[in-house]
């Protein structure tokens, strides 16, 4: 016999509903980015979705809201990576909806419109609890351009950075410097390796194609040179 599906009951209120709303957009929050910012940002986040997806979630620029009774209380992280979460589009991110965000990627801009500091910004991710941030200033000096927070013991405490490389815990890679392919005026973008001195780069889409050309063009020679020699082996003495 088939089972019967449990009823919902109707359940009662001793008010009405005042529903909250948590929208995509905020007019006092769109203060555009640098192209710079951008493009720092754009190249992050496909290298990012390229090594994670679909088994996990990368998102950018995203209002994160981590109280679910103020919508004023959010941030805009940059990059922000779910580990285990399919990947799919993401407006907003809800922590009591979604949970925890296990990385989240700050690229520093110029503007003076930003409407967060990176110390508000900080403070707003270590209320959230996210275990590692990271934080790129391109325009810093050399040897202060990244930074990396962890949350230890409920603390949000920074990392010491030597020579502008660090590992990222919630990526099992190593965060470097290093010039991009499809930006080739930019000094350094962030780039992921699977090693401390940035020489096993994981490739960008420019690098990934250039590679399945190199060896289609390899193949086509192997081939006419095979071709060749049973031309030769095959010909009349």
């Amino acid at each position: 016999m088939e089972a019967m599906a449990p009823s919902v009951p109707t359940l009662r209120h001793v008010r009405p509903v005042r529903p909250i709303e948590f929208p995509s957009s905020d007019p006092e929050w769109d203060m555009g980015q640098t192209g710079l910012h951008q493009r720092l940002c754009d190249a992050l986040y496909h290298l990012l979705r390229d090594a994670l997806a679909p088994a996990s979630l990368v998102a950018s620029d995203p209002f994160l809201y981590f109280d679910a009774a103020d919508n004023r209380r959010k941030c805009a992280p940059d990059l922000l990576v779910k580990l285990g979460a399919p990947h799919r589009l993401v407006d907003t991110w809800k922590t009591w909806e979604n949970g925890t965000p296990d990385l989240c990627v700050e690229i520093l801009s110029s503007s003076d419109h930003e409407k967060l500091t990176l110390d508000d910004k900080l403070a707003r991710y270590h209320a959230i609890g996210v275990p590692e941030v990271v934080a790129l200033d391109p325009l810093a000096p050399a040897g202060s351009r990244l930074r990396a927070w962890d949350r230890v013991d409920g603390d949000l405490v920074e990392r010491v950075v030597d020579d502008e490389r660090t590992p990222s815990v919630t990526l099992g890679l190593w965060l470097v410097l290093a010039p991009m392919p499809e930006e080739p005026d930019l000094d350094v973008a962030l780039r992921l390796a699977r090693d401390p001195l940035g020489r096993d780069l994981l490739p960008t889409r420019t690098e990934r194609l250039r590679a399945e050309k190199d060896r289609e063009r390899a193949d086509k020679e192997a081939a006419v040179a095979e071709l060749a020699r049973l031309r030769e082996r095959l010909a009349p003495k």
